[in-house]
């Protein structure tokens, strides 16, 4: 485990919320906060978890990478409704699962 962890750490954590966004809209599901906190706490715990509380996932450190999304014109949507990706967000999306599954982390 120790390994992929040291990988994904090449990953921004941007990076890693476009994934998990792709992957939930994926699964036909709409991605609203709670559910992209628990995916995103799923597939990359170590990137969410709460430093003193390691079980637990830190919801706080999505806020300013959502933000940086937003501005980026890579997602459309807030934590109280729903996100989506744009057609760029997506590519961007669609590159991070390639390199993700190449690197054999998923």
């Amino acid at each position: 485990m120790q390994k992929n962890s040291t990988k994904i750490a090449n990953f921004s954590v941007n990076d890693l919320i476009l994934f998990c966004i792709h992957s939930i809209v994926l699964n036909s599901e709409q991605c609203s906060f709670e559910r992209l906190v628990k995916e995103c706490f799923t597939l990359f715990p170590d990137t969410l978890k709460f430093s003193r509380y390691p079980i637990w996932p830190d919801s706080r450190k999505l806020d300013r990478p959502l933000r940086a999304l937003r501005s980026e014109k890579l997602i459309i949507g807030d934590s109280k409704n729903y996100f989506i990706l744009t057609k760029t967000g997506e590519e961007k999306a669609l590159e991070v699962a390639k390199s993700l599954r190449q690197g054999k982390l998923l």
